[in-house]
C-alpha cells in the first residue's frame, strides 16, 4: 500500500533475482479499513516510493555470456480507486455494493478477530490484482503471515493459474537492525521515544514465548511468558515524570494452527503438537503472533515455531 521501506524492497529484490520481469502494485485499499481506522491518514509517499524503486537492482548471471544482467523493476501499477472498484466502495461493509471475495471460515481468527472486515478486503483486492497482472510468481511478507497464508488458500480454492499456490512465496520479516522492530509503513506514526523504548517490546515478548515453547512449556505458559515481557515494559515507560509517558496496550498474543488458524489448546506442548497427526502430516509449525498498541499506533508481529519452509516461507 505504498510508504515503501526495506521490507517492501526485500520483496522486490527476491523477484528481481528470480524473474525476468517484476511488477509492483501500489494501492491504498479502502476495503481493508474499517470506518474508524486510518484510511485518511495512512502514509502516502508516492514520489519517494518511485525514487526508492529507481535505486533497486539485482545483478544475475547471463547464461553462457561473461557479462551479467542487471535487472530493475519493470513496471509500477498505480490504479485509482475507481479502477479497482468500478461500482464504488464504502468502508462500511453493510453499505457496500458489487463483487467481493471472502475466504469463509478463515477470516475471524488472529487479525480477523481484531479487524473483522480486514481479510475480506485483502482477499478482494489481491484477487483483482492477480486478474490484472497475471503474475507467475508473487512475493508477500511474513509480517502479515495470516494474510499470506490466506492468499495461498485463495489461489487453491479459486483454481488460479496466475499464480499457482506453490508460486506464492512468503519472505521473512525485515527488521530494524537496532531494535528488531518489524518494518511497517505504520511505524511512521511512532514518536522517537515510542520507537526506541516501546516498539521492541512486542518482538521481545514473542521471543520469550518461543523460548518457552522450545523448552517444553505448555501453550498457556508460553503466552504467559510473552505477556510478562509486555507487563514488565509498561511501568518503565510511565514512571519517568520528566518525559511524556508512553502508553502500551496489548491487543493479543496467541498461538494458532497455520492451516486452520484455530487457537491451540492451552495444555498442548511442542512435543505433543509435533507428534500429532494432522491432515496426514506430523510436525506442522505453529504461528505465535501478537498485536500491541503503542500510543495511537498498532503494531503486529509473529514468529514461526517450527519449519517455516513448509508454509512457503523462503530463506
Amino acid at each position: 500500500m505504498g510508504a515503501l521501506h526495506e521490507g517492501h524492497l526485500s520483496l522486490v529484490r527476491r523477484s528481481l533475482a528470480a524473474n525476468d520481469l517484476t511488477v509492483l502494485s501500489i494501492f491504498v485499499n479502502p476495503a481493508q479499513f474499517a470506518p474508524q481506522e486510518d484510511l485518511a491518514t495512512y502514509p502516502r509517499t508516492l514520489p519517494h516510493d518511485l525514487e526508492l524503486l529507481s535505486t533497486v537492482s539485482v545483478t544475475v548471471p547471463n547464461g553462457s555470456s561473461t557479462s551479467p544482467v542487471i535487472r530493475r523493476p519493470s513496471a509500477v501499477f498505480l490504479p485509482s480507486v475507481s479502477d479497482m472498484y468500478p461500482t464504488g466502495i464504502s468502508q462500511d461493509v453493510a453499505t457496500q455494493k458489487g463483487t467481493f471475495v471472502e475466504v469463509k471460515g478463515y477470516g475471524h481468527q488472529m487479525e480477523g478477530k481484531a479487524r473483522p472486515t480486514f481479510l475480506r478486503g485483502v482477499a478482494t483486492i489481491v484477487t483483482k490484482l492477480f486478474n490484472v497482472i497475471e503474475p507467475t510468481q508473487t512475493y508477500f511478507g511474513q509480517k502479515d503471515i495470516q494474510q499470506a497464508l490466506l492468499l495461498k488458500r485463495l489461489t487453491r480454492d479459486l483454481l488460479l493459474s496466475h499464480p499457482l499456490p506453490e508460486n506464492l512465496h512468503i519472505v521473512p520479516t525485515a527488521r530494524d537492525r537496532a531494535s528488531l522492530l518489524a518494518l511497517s509503513s505504520r511505524n511512521a506514526y511512532l514518536t522517537p521515544r515510542e520507537r526506541k523504548y516501546a516498539a521492541p517490546a512486542l518482538y521481545a515478548a514473542l521471543q520469550a514465548g518461543q523460548r518457552a515453547w522450545t523448552a517444553g512449556s505448555s501453550k498457556a505458559e508460553c503466552i504467559a511468558r510473552a505477556i510478562a515481557v509486555i507487563d514488565e515494559t509498561s511501568p518503565k515507560l510511565v514512571s519517568d515524570a520528566d518525559v511524556e509517558p508512553v502508553e502500551i496496550r496489548l491487543d493479543y498474543i496467541e498461538m494458532n494452527d497455520p492451516e486452520t488458524f484455530d487457537v491451540l489448546p492451552d495444555d498442548v506442548t511442542r512435543r505433543e503438537w509435533e507428534t500429532q497427526l494432522q491432515d496426514g502430516v506430523k510436525g506442522r509449525p505453529v504461528i505465535l503472533s501478537g498485536a500491541l498498541w503503542i500510543g495511537r499506533t498498532r503494531l503486529i508481529d509473529n514468529v514461526i515455531l517450527g519449519d517455516g519452509r513448509t508454509l512457503g516461507i523462503i530463506e
